[in-house]
């Protein structure tokens, strides 16, 4: 995602990875910003841990290994079935059922996933009937591929295979990779902005491109069209614009997820040198947000670059200062278990590793706070039916997010 310092190693990801370091705070200065639209610049300073009630002031978490896998980085879920669904970097979906990993893959795509640096399968995600599963990968040339099986008796079928999505990549790396259904029933896809350094083809603000962007189709399961898109999308009959569009002037929307009781959508997007986003784009806003980048980086000018007019700021940002690297976006915890941390939105950085909360009330950042756990290289996020919470490692393990 950038360039290495000497005093770091490269993960698995292609992300910088300091093993030692805990996400307190987020590292360096840590800034919510009070609206999700052009407003007054936040002030750059730290708002107080205890900031919110005084239940988020004193949660603390434990982390229970439920599995240890080959790169896992990214879970899902399927509608009435407690089995949780892993992805391996590498290419394989694995399923983990009351606390065993199934011998049998669910899906296996080795030799058919590109593994240089921040590729492979990079996502998954069920239908909201459970009928078919979808992953996002880069092939073996680095291109995305977004693919759609039927799924019955704990597999999917590779007869039925359909590719929905097919993404061209300039460069190696901000492939995204992030795939989620929504409340609406219709699929995200996040893509990076095609990669390199400072988005030099211009794709973040390039309405023409489906780079630097999320998408919001609606896959098809038969017929000679992949999918259809939905007529009320932002830029549907726009000249100049592709319809798929939901969301533009995103770097690498790592990763996203939708708040389970609002349906809000709540994105960790990687910023280039300097500093680490999270966005929203509330729901029924009807989308079109533009998020800036390459103009701008976190709550900042980029290159000195003019903010767009129509700039949607983060609500959160933080600096690299002590050692953070690239944001982990999570989810908005809306489970029961943990006392206190009910609508706080957790995340982490893929150097620093600790994991991070934002009280968050109404969109607005309140206060931010580290929960005093440690994961070596986080990918990403998960969330089950009931509303716990998880945390995979590149480093193998799968994580369990219970009260301390």
């Amino acid at each position: 995602m950038r360039r290495p310092h000497p005093a770091v190693r490269r993960g698995a990801l292609g992300l910088l990875c300091v093993a030692s370091l805990a996400l307190t705070a987020c590292g360096g200065t840590s800034t919510p910003s009070t609206d999700t639209t052009p407003s007054t610049p936040s002030s750059g300073t730290t708002p107080s841990p205890a900031s919110g009630d005084g239940a988020f002031a004193d949660v603390r978490i434990a982390l229970r290994k439920i599995a240890t896998l080959d790169q896992p980085i990214a879970m899902a879920v399927r509608p009435g079935d407690p089995t949780l669904y892993v992805a391996e970097k590498t290419g394989l979906v694995v399923a983990i059922r009351a606390g065993h990993v199934a011998s049998t893959p669910v899906l296996d795509l080795h030799g058919r996933v590109s593994l240089g640096g921040e590729q492979g399968l990079l996502g998954i995600v069920f239908s909201p009937d459970g009928r078919f599963l979808y992953a996002d990968y880069t092939d073996t040339a680095g291109n995305t591929r977004l693919t759609q099986w039927a799924f019955s008796d704990g597999r999917a079928e590779p007869p039925t295979e359909r590719a929905i999505l097919y993404v061209h990549q300039p460069y190696a790396n901000h492939n995204g990779g992030q795939i989620a259904f929504g409340p609406d029933g219709d699929l995200y896809v996040g893509l990076g902005d095609g990669g390199s350094e400072g988005d030099p083809q211009g794709n973040g603000q390039n309405l023409d491109t489906l780079l630097g962007k999320i998408l919001r189709i609606r896959p098809t399961t038969s017929g000679p069209h992949p999918y259809t898109v939905p007529s009320d999308n932002p830029f549907v009959g726009r000249s100049g614009a592709r319809p798929e569009i939901w969301a533009y002037g995103l770097r690498n929307p790592w990763r996203f997820s939708f708040d389970a009781k609002t349906g809000d959508l709540w994105i960790g997007d990687v910023g280039q040198n300097e500093w680490e986003e999270v966005d929203v784009v509330p729901a029924g806003s009807g989308g079109g947000q533009n998020f800036g980048w390459n103009l701008t980086e976190g709550d900042h000018p980029y290159n000195d670059a003019s903010p767009p007019a129509n700039w949607t700021r983060p609500v959160f940002e933080y600096s690299h200062a002590s050692g953070g690297c690239a944001v982990i976006g999570g989810d908005v915890y809306q489970g029961r278990a943990i006392t206190g941390l009910a609508g706080a939105y957790l995340f982490s950085d893929n150097c620093l590793g600790g994991i991070a909360a934002l009280h968050v009330a109404h969109r607005r950042v309140l206060g931010e706070r580290g929960l005093g756990q440690h994961v070596v290289s986080p990918s990403a996020f998960g969330q089950d039916a009931k509303g716990n919470l998880y945390v995979l490692s590149l480093d193998g393990g799968v994580y369990e997010v219970t009260a301390a």
